[in-house]
């Protein structure tokens, strides 16, 4: 963060974001984009705190809006450049080559995010034209 390495790729991903939270203030897309930033780089522990404080700024009431929605399956998705912790365990464990699950990892969480945005944007449309 003090290189400014999470900054820069924050501003990297705001053309996509602001797709995915259109209605977003701009202090909570501050929270969001630094979140998505720090899970891309592995940094999950910091990711945390700025996820709460997204989840409090996008927030409007007692259910949850489609912004909030796309959020969590974003965080939970954390599509991850260098999976650092779980290279750590597969090196603990032996592993000679620890990274070499990079192409399944991203692969993986690429289409986990795929899938959770598309069912979350479904789903969306759904429960307004009911009037849920």
């Amino acid at each position: 963060e003090a290189g400014g390495l999470s900054r820069g790729i924050a501003a990297a991903l705001r053309p996509a974001l602001r797709r995915l939270f259109p209605r977003c203030s701009d202090r909570a897309f501050e929270a969001v984009s630094a979140n998505a930033a720090a899970n891309l780089l592995g940094l999950g522990n910091a990711a945390t705190p700025m996820g709460i404080e997204a989840v409090r700024r996008l927030r409007t009431g007692e259910r949850a809006n489609d912004e909030l929605c796309r959020f969590i399956v974003l965080n939970t998705a954390s599509i991850q450049l260098l999976p650092t912790t779980v290279a750590a365990l597969r090196a603990a464990s032996g592993a000679a080559s620890p990274f070499e699950i990079l192409p399944a990892v991203w692969c993986s969480s690429a289409c986990a995010l795929a899938v959770g945005l598309s069912a979350a944007m479904i789903l969306g449309r759904i429960w307004r034209k009911r009037g849920w």
